[in-house]
């Protein structure tokens, strides 16, 4: 397969995210390995993608699954050895696929050796190695509310917990098991940026930084506003695009990247709370930061105002408006990451689509609308085979400590259980984290003994080995994706526009580039609809002789059929049904991609 070999290699690439734990086990213990990932790199390389994002394999006591980080530079064992890791290198690379590492320095585990050397006492070297603060004057030490902020935890609770030897509090945006690092300090930049450039020397091709907007903090460290309802405040403008975060990413590049201007390199950033404005700023090639952002804007189209747990039902006009701004926003400076799910969102066919009647058409549906838009799409392990969410019976199901925490502290504020388990249910991260279903035996095909969490019913039901090679599975339909972006340039450097903003189900877009254009059309409901086309679908921004191509809406009922989730029989009753010129027929959850070419006389989009 030709894969992008270009310097802005990722633009059109397609990025496979795994999991390992729950990917794949080679040694019968019953936790994925790295083993295990070089094992079934062939399907990856059927799918077709590019890129291996590989989420953290180092040297943790995983209170946060690898999040928390005890040795940089090392790997834990459960998952393997370096030497492993330099074969997975090695094997990807035979295959033409790139790996990007993900890489965690906002906060390392409490166990790191830095943090041990940092808590051992005010005068240990180290200690500004991290954020050390007295209780708030006027305050005691230990009391409630004598932290030195009133900030709340991405994990709930307070983003502070005191150290009885010195009778200080330590920062921690997360767990208290993630202290945060004090990037102030010079010489904890100089450690990080070596160990990556440790990493680059082994063969890594990019790296994906966690939360990585967090870096710099106001170190004023104020209060943050206290939204009704809540005890404590919101710390997000002492920390979220710090002061420094700028210079402190162009640095970071400057210096892991330094001496390999002709690396075909590549940094993701995830940026949460991001704005569009921001994101120009992170990604603008000249700058030298980022070459693109994960932002969560349309993670948040069901949100209600208290939050990711305050699950609402999605409105479709809003998720089309969070897609539009960003590809507008990003159409000429900079680039989107695309992504429905990762190992921190739950399901997209289940958040988003029909997990039961309309399981494989909603699923290749939201693929098809993501996969075709301006930027590089990320696929989560087990997307491209339709995982549904898990099912939990009751909290002691969970695993997940963000989960966990947010049970605790949600049902003593008096919220209902019943309620919190629901939402729990529906957007707990632990969704994302089931065995990956090589196929459909006790295990999943993870492992030969039991996996480390449960397989669930889901995995009985959905799994690589029934859907590979038979056509129209929502595996195919993947792949097919992948494959389109790989020959049509219009999907990676067309313009996009979008259409039919205000209607409340169908999903539609163009993409044009030169004589090419793409229209694609999804109906993400479960009733039929009706795309009603008008001039915008039309010649009105081509010049020339276009117009006389009969290029206009009328011409689209005769346009190629590139891509479709209906399932065609001889008679063609899966074909797209057209209601004359301009008024397309759609099935529930229909997803059609029709290309039409200009002649040679039609002048080009730019």
């Amino acid at each position: 397969m030709s894969r992008p070999e270009t310097a802005a290699w990722w633009r059109s690439a397609v990025v496979y995210q795994v999991y390992p734990r729950s990917f794949a086990d080679s040694d019968g213990d019953g936790v994925g390995d790295l083993r295990g990932v070089i094992d079934h790199l062939d399907h990856l390389d059927d799918l077709g993608v590019d890129v291996l994002w590989l989420s953290p394999v180092y040297a943790s006591p995983q209170a946060d699954n690898g999040y928390d980080i005890s040795d940089y530079q090392s790997i834990a064992p459960v998952f393997g050895t370096l030497d492993d890791f330099d074969e997975l290198v090695a094997q990807a690379h035979g295959r033409g696929i790139r790996l990007v590492l993900d890489m965690v320095v906002n906060h390392t585990s409490d166990q790191h050796p830095w943090f041990v050397e940092s808590a051992s006492g005010a005068d240990s070297p180290k200690r500004d190695w991290y954020w050390w603060r007295r209780p708030r004057p006027g305050a005691a030490f230990g009391e409630p509310g004598a932290e030195p902020t009133n900030w709340t935890s991405f994990f709930s609770g307070p983003t502070w917990t005191a150290d009885a030897a010195s009778r200080e509090y330590y920062l921690h945006l997360f767990s208290p098991r993630q202290p945060d690092l004090n990037w102030e300090n010079p010489q904890v930049r100089r450690a990080i940026y070596d160990m990556m450039r440790w990493w680059v020397d082994r063969g890594v091709d990019g790296f994906r930084m966690d939360v990585v907007n967090l870096l710099s903090k106001d170190p004023a460290l104020p209060d943050g506003p206290v939204r009704p309802g809540e005890v404590s405040g919101d710390g997000f403008a002492s920390y979220g695009h710090g002061p420094r975060i700028h210079e402190f990413l162009q640095e970071m590049r400057r210096e892991v990247l330094a001496g390999r201007d002709d690396l075909p390199f590549v940094i993701v950033g995830e940026t949460p709370g991001v704005t569009v404005d921001q994101a120009r700023l992170y990604t603008d090639p000249a700058r030298g930061e980022l070459d693109m952002v994960f932002q969560f804007d349309h993670m948040g189209v069901d949100h209600g105002p208290g939050g990711k747990w305050d699950v609402q039902p999605l409105d479709i006009r809003a998720l089309k408006a969070s897609f539009r701004r960003w590809q507008d926003g990003l159409a000429d400076c900079g680039w989107n990451s695309l992504y429905w799910c990762n190992h921190d969102q739950p399901r997209p066919v289940s958040r988003f689509g029909d997990d039961g009647a309309y399981w494989r058409e909603s699923a290749t549906a939201l693929a098809t609308v993501l996969h075709l838009q301006r930027g590089t799409p990320f696929v989560y392990q087990g997307e491209e085979i339709g995982m549904r969410n898990r099912t939990f019976s009751s909290v002691d199901d969970f695993e997940d400590i963000e989960s966990i925490n947010h049970y605790r502290s949600a049902t003593l504020r008096g919220e209902p259980p019943a309620a919190v388990l629901d939402a729990l249910r529906r957007m707990s991260r632990d969704n994302a984290r089931a065995p990956f279903p090589w196929d459909e035996g006790p295990t999943s095909g993870l492992s030969t003994t039991p996996p480390w969490t449960p397989v669930g019913a889901d995995g009985r039901e959905v799994s690589v080995a029934a859907e590979r090679g038979v056509k129209g599975s929502i595996y195919e339909h993947y792949r097919a994706l992948v494959a389109l972006r790989h020959a049509e340039p219009a999907v990676v450097d067309g313009r996009f526009e979008m259409l039919l903003p205000d209607d409340a189900a169908i999903f539609a877009f163009l993409r044009r580039w030169h004589r090419t254009e793409l229209l694609v059309v999804a109906n993400l409901s479960g009733v039929p609809q009706t795309a009603t086309f008008g001039e915008e679908v039309g010649d009105d921004e081509v010049v020339g002789d276009a117009a006389r191509v009969g290029g206009r809406a009328g011409s689209w009922p005769g346009a190629e059929v590139v891509l479709t989730n209906q399932q065609s029989d001889d008679a063609g009753t899966g074909d797209p049904v057209w209601l004359g010129p301009s008024h397309l027929a759609l099935r529930p959850w229909e997803a059609v991609v029709l290309r039409r070419t200009h002649g040679a006389g039609a002048a080009a989009w730019r």
